[in-house]
């Protein structure tokens, strides 16, 4: 047991230190005053089941959301804790809505009356069998007993698609779900352009997109917001556009949380460097950050790097039972990084 214990230690402090060299190098996220009530946040898989957690979490501010492929608000515990439930199950969407009033109640969310003015895009591939449709419809059963409006509730269920973000530029056919769950969609002899239609759908009418941009995607050091028993990676990107980096002054913060086995740790700059929302962003005063969560085959157990929606697995821990509230580790790490951005 000794030697068990001794090698799983050895085995946690060789990863802390493989992940601890390149954000010595990184700078801190920069202090800048966008629009903190402007934020909207989208993601794939894990990512979005995340993003879906932060848009109730974090009502007041947040004003979309984008979930691909994902459930609906507490998944995990509805479904007493059967993950596989949330993904290729029935799960219900107003029972959901049942415990997310409770959790307000308890005053561990903000004001639920938040979500109602929402605008929220949820997308489901024909071809995924990684999460089911049922799971995208109790999402959208859960945003209707939210009070979201049928025009602010975009449901997208006729493209098919694979278990991935969909960006113009993707090499891979429509259907595929492998590495680095990026693809292409034709509508209409035309590539489908997911970005632009989770951004226009949230913020209104876009300008057109840069050609080329102008500015980079930077590193920053996450270590300053959580520590890595979050299974946060040691660093995050952020994509500020040239518009917004001497003050932020006038331009939103779009979040964009990565599925499992596709943080940059697992598929380097696919996500932050080619879904496509920097090119949108950058023309229409978006800054756009990509937290990043990391592998861990130690504890907290998270050997995909997925983003937490379920607490424990199989007497596993994450981050813990609090993981889908504001005091939740990774969603009051994320919300720390938006502040910064926006001056808070």
């Amino acid at each position: 047991m000794r030697r068990i214990r001794f090698g799983l230690c050895s085995l946690f402090m060789s990863l802390a230190a493989a992940n601890s060299g390149p954000a010595g190098a990184a700078d801190a996220l920069p202090a800048l005053h966008a629009d903190g009530a402007r934020t909207s946040v989208s993601g794939l898989s894990s990512g979005a089941f995340m993003a879906v957690q932060y848009a109730v979490a974090f009502s007041g501010s947040v004003i979309g959301v984008a979930s691909i492929a994902g459930g609906p608000y507490n998944c995990a515990n509805t479904a007493f804790g059967n993950v596989q439930a949330c993904m290729t199950g029935s799960p219900s969407g107003s029972l959901a809505w049942a415990t997310t009033r409770q959790l307000e109640a308890a005053g561990q969310l903000d004001p639920l009356s938040g979500i109602a003015r929402q605008k929220v895009y949820l997308f489901h591939g024909r071809k995924d069998s990684t999460v089911g449709l049922p799971s995208t419809a109790a999402t959208r059963d859960f945003y209707r007993a939210a009070g979201v409006p049928t025009g602010r509730l975009a449901y997208v269920i006729d493209l098919s698609a694979g278990h991935a973000f969909i960006a113009p530029s993707a090499s891979d056919d429509c259907g595929a779900s492998r590495d680095p769950y990026i693809v292409h969609c034709l509508v209409h002899g035309k590539r489908y352009d997911q970005p632009r239609e989770i951004l226009k759908h949230i913020h209104g009418p876009l300008k057109a997109p840069a050609s080329a941009l102008s500015s980079t995607v930077r590193p920053f050091d996450q270590r300053e917001f959580a520590s890595a028993a979050t299974s946060l990676d040691p660093l995050g990107f952020v994509y500020i556009p040239t518009a917004c980096a001497a003050s932020g002054a006038g331009c939103a913060v779009h979040v964009v949380f990565h599925g499992c086995l596709q943080g940059a740790q697992s598929v380097g700059p696919a996500v932050y460097g080619s879904v496509g929302f920097n090119r949108w962003a950058d023309t229409n005063r978006l800054i756009v950050l990509y937290p990043q969560a990391m592998k861990s085959p130690v504890l907290p157990f998270n050997p995909k790097g997925c983003w937490d929606w379920w607490g424990s697995l199989f007497g596993a821990p994450y981050t813990g039972p609090t993981f889908m509230v504001r005091s939740g580790v990774q969603l009051s790490a994320v919300k720390a990084m938006v502040d910064r951005l926006t001056g808070h």
